[in-house]
């Protein structure tokens, strides 16, 4: 009998979606775990608006650090993401080998040789430019259009989302194993036509998490953009007609379009793909709860997240 074994991020991205999910069956079916494991589950999953009202853990006391500092996150995948960019592009363009730190940790995460990492397929490039693209949108927002209120995150929060993007990136190289070796140097008419239909996606669910996100920041700002109040109002327009959080849909929309890129074949990047549905519902979810505990008049027709369902 053969055993069969999955390669390390496979199995780390299974695990985050796993831990996510359990964590919105908790608060979805309202279970409480016992004694200061709730205080704590609670505090770790909670930040800005939705931490408001809860009881700081007894046992584990955390830190806290602006929610505004979102940004980090970003920045650190604009300048690593970009990086890696960069030594994919030379690799294809001069043959230059990977660095031996990074070759080193796609051995790792992958299982595969080294050899393995010598050529990169046309599909990894443009799943990098598109990622390296969404952060720089992402930055520019949190710096120039989002007005973030005086809420908090915690700072095991705060790590992880530093942490988040630099597995990201060497996972979107880790696809490079799992893709078909069919035109590995040149793409085929059916990988062009999975990019334009990813890429077409991509533009969509980016366009509209930008116009959710300024939507956001129009309740806090006069006609004239001076900021005028940090209170949290109900959303109107748009898609926040039909869910509380267009722009986390639109989140999972964009991390789709990245598997439709890769002919929705990626293994790996379905694992990522559902490690977002699990960690934006979540977020939806207790963002929802927040809005329909706070406001009376909040509109009972609203999901959370997806349209008529969820």
């Amino acid at each position: 009998m053969m055993l069969v074994t999955f390669p390390t991020v496979d199995i780390a991205w299974s695990l985050l979606a796993l831990g996510f999910l359990i964590a919105f069956s908790i608060c979805k079916f309202s279970l409480k775990l016992p004694g200061d494991f709730e205080h704590i589950f609670q505090a770790l999953i909670r930040y800005g608006k939705t931490k408001a009202q809860i009881q700081q853990p007894g046992v584990l006391p955390l830190l806290y650090v602006p929610k505004r500092w979102f940004w980090h996150f970003y920045a650190v995948s604009v300048l690593w993401n970009g990086l890696l960019l960069v030594f994919s592009f030379r690799t294809v363009i001069l043959q230059t080998p990977l660095p031996d730190f990074l070759a080193d940790h796609l051995v790792f995460l992958t299982g595969q040789p080294k050899a393995v990492w010598s050529e990169f397929k046309p599909t990894v490039l443009v799943l990098q430019a598109l990622l390296w693209i969404h952060s720089l949108r992402r930055l520019l927002e949190c710096l120039w259009v989002s007005i973030f209120s005086n809420g908090l995150i915690n700072v095991v929060q705060y790590a992880f989302g530093l942490s988040y993007y630099i597995l990201l990136g060497l996972t979107v190289l880790s696809v490079n194993a799992s893709l078909p070796t069919e035109g590995a140097s040149v793409l085929t008419f059916s990988q062009f036509i999975w990019h334009i239909a990813g890429v077409l996606l991509f533009l969509w669910a980016s366009l509209l998490q930008h116009r959710s996100l300024s939507l956001l920041a129009s309740l806090r700002t006069s006609s004239s953009g001076r900021v005028e109040t940090l209170a949290h109002r109900i959303p109107c327009g748009g898609w926040f007609e039909l869910v509380s959080c267009p722009h986390y849909l639109a989140e999972l929309l964009i991390y789709t379009a990245l598997s439709v890129c890769c002919g929705c074949v990626s293994f790996t990047w379905w694992l990522v793909v559902l490690y977002v549905l699990c960690n934006q519902v979540l977020a939806a979810h207790l963002c929802h709860e927040y809005y329909r505990s706070t406001f009376k008049a909040y509109p009972s027709e609203r999901k959370a997240i997806i349209p008529f369902l969820l």
